[in-house]
């Protein structure tokens, strides 16, 4: 079986939806299927039970994953050590990055890969689901994530950002012709949320009540861990969402309206990691952020 295939049997597996593989994996929705279907056809049962709505793992397609994802892990890991030994690094920071602006964050990146060459540095779009977890499994070092973070085992380091915030409402929206709005309207329509939040940091994020006490609605969905549908789903007028307001330079559609929300806090974003797991390379990075100071929009 081609390491490729098993990506994409994995990923799927994931993401459950043939386009938004096809989409991570810059691949044709054709080639996903020809990938799951070889392997079917090899295995001699069905990995994935398909609808017209809907696609699930079988029984058979549960014990593949589980049994193959270590595998695939290992395998991958040995590969980028492998490679990182070629070009002289001898270990890897992974970061995770909630905010949208890696552009904006660059100088950071720059300034590490200086200041020490023989360090490699990953950095990857954080998603929302378990994102504490992810911290907690080791699939990532370190995550760049909005305060306050009130984990017992986590250490909260140097701020990098702070960002104001904006409401993304579709352009026909009955909103979208004001210049700005009070958290008090949040209340009238419907947002996006995220799977397995902390009340506290979701509240955070968004409030669960305006400050006269009406309670802001929230749609969870699958579309609101994954960034590119979140904004489609406003674009279609079926919620309205609150976001940091750097990615109004990233998100420039026409039928989109970003709104200034005045009277909303600031969002702040800092270096988190478990703090067992602090080593040099996390060291170093906070020490970099703490040198270069906090990027302001």
């Amino acid at each position: 079986m081609e390491l490729r295939d098993i990506e994409i049997f994995l990923v799927l597996a994931e993401e459950l939806h043939f386009g938004r593989t096809a989409q991570r994996l810059h691949v044709s929705q054709a080639r996903v299927s020809q990938a799951i279907k070889k392997q079917e056809r090899r295995i001699g049962a069905e990995l994935f039970a398909r609808t017209s709505r809907t696609v699930h793992l079988t029984e058979v397609g549960r014990q593949f994953r589980d049994d193959l994802q270590p595998v695939y892990v290992g395998l991958h890991e040995s590969l980028e050590r492998a490679q990182q030994a070629a070009r002289g690094i001898t270990a890897q920071l992974r970061v995770g990055l909630m905010p949208f602006n890696v552009g904006d964050l660059y100088p950071y990146w720059k300034a590490f890969r200086t200041r020490y060459p023989h360090w490699g540095l990953q950095i990857r779009q954080a998603t929302f689901t378990d994102v504490f977890g992810q911290l907690r499994s080791g699939a990532m070092d370190v995550l760049v994530a909005w305060l306050p973070i009130e984990e017992p085992d986590f250490t909260v380091g140097p701020i990098l950002c702070t960002d104001p915030r904006t409401l993304a409402v579709a352009a026909d929206h009955r909103l979208a012709q004001r210049d700005s709005i009070p958290v008090e309207l949040l209340a009238d329509f419907p947002h996006g949320t995220a799977h397995g939040l902390a009340d506290y940091w979701e509240d955070s994020y968004l409030p669960f009540h305006t400050p006269r006490g009406r309670t802001i609605e929230r749609l969870t969905s699958a579309a609101s861990d994954n960034s590119d549908e979140l904004i489609s789903h406003v674009g279609m007028g079926e919620i309205v969402n609150t976001f940091p307001s750097h990615v109004t330079r990233y998100w420039g559609m026409s039928n989109i309206r970003f709104l200034p929300i005045l009277d909303m806090p600031a969002l702040h974003f800092a270096l988190v990691w478990r703090t067992e797991a602090e080593n040099d390379l996390i060291r170093a990075l906070a020490g970099t952020v703490r040198d270069l100071g906090v990027f302001r929009f």
